[in-house]
């Protein structure tokens, strides 16, 4: 099978299911919102859209124009990704209505400490990170995983600290993970 066409079959993957996941947000948002949720980090949530459309982008330019062909570990790597994939949906599976792409508390909800979030203080974002390395390490990008990754370590110094600002103030969140992340180094304090 043609190197280009797994990748654009792959790349088409991975956007259908950000399609999807943009739908079952946009729903649990509205839900959110008739349940009285507040939103936080409205400002800086246009340039994390931004950064992951331009991962697309400069992905399939790097991917088309230096001619990267499958990386000779693909399998390692495409199990890694499936690795993130099955988080991924045991997160959002997890929060159920409470998942979402924009930051939105609902005062008084109870913390989500089950699946992964019982092992993981912020599982979403571990995939997103592991996703914004090895998708383009499948396919030889090298520059793309640089890049994004050092943008994405910038979006979660902002993001993070902005999550449980907001969770702080509308929850009971501190301290309800202070079991969680012994064996992660943190990259926010």
């Amino acid at each position: 099978m043609d190197d280009l066409f797994l990748f654009i079959l792959f790349i088409s993957f991975i956007i259908l299911q950000r399609v999807v996941e943009l739908f079952v947000a946009k729903g649990n948002e509205k839900w959110m919102k008739q349940q009285g949720a507040v939103e936080f980090g409205e400002k800086h949530y246009k340039y994390m859209v931004m950064m992951h459309v331009l991962f697309f982008v400069v992905l399939m330019v790097e991917k088309v124009l230096l001619e990267r062909g499958l990386s000779t570990v693909w399998p390692f790597v495409l199990c890694l990704f499936c690795f993130a994939q099955f988080i991924r949906i045991w997160a959002i599976a997890s929060l159920g209505k409470y998942w979402n792409t924009k930051i939105l508390v609902l005062a008084g909800a109870q913390v989500v400490r089950k699946g992964p979030y019982r092992f993981l203080k912020h599982p979403n974002y571990f995939v997103v990170t592991i996703e914004l390395f090895v998708v383009p390490l499948l396919f030889n990008a090298y520059y793309t995983a640089f890049l994004f990754t050092v943008l994405n370590v910038i979006m979660l110094m902002i993001r993070i600290p902005e999550e449980e600002k907001a969770l702080s103030a509308l929850t009971k969140y501190e301290g309800v993970f202070q079991d969680c992340n012994r064996f992660i180094p943190r990259i926010v304090k």
